[in-house]
């Protein structure tokens, strides 16, 4: 199991990683930018919401809860920033 630290720093990158994505297409495409603006706000407010639950597990007593709990965790995080992703495209595709 990845210590708690590493996984904290594994969401901050991807929170990087959306925000300077998001830079980049506002750079290109100012007409777009309170879209991609929200969708920051968006990303920041996940990146709460995930070091929190990080922070806080359900049953930190049982080990085998507590893995189940940062397994299912861990495909949420990649899940929720790959949906921030696409979302991103979807705002680059539409015609404005």
């Amino acid at each position: 199991m990845a210590n708690l630290r590493e996984l904290k720093k594994e969401i901050d990158y991807r929170l990087e990683e959306v925000v300077f994505d998001c830079d980049m297409a506002i750079a290109f495409q100012p007409s777009k930018e309170q879209e991609i603006f929200e969708l920051m706000q968006k990303a920041v407010a996940l990146r709460n919401e995930l070091i929190a639950k990080v922070s806080n597990p359900t049953e930190p007593h049982n080990k085998s809860l507590v893995r189940k709990y940062y397994a299912a965790l861990r495909a949420d995080i990649v899940r929720s920033f790959e949906a921030l992703f696409e979302e991103l495209s979807k705002i680059n595709e539409a015609k404005k």
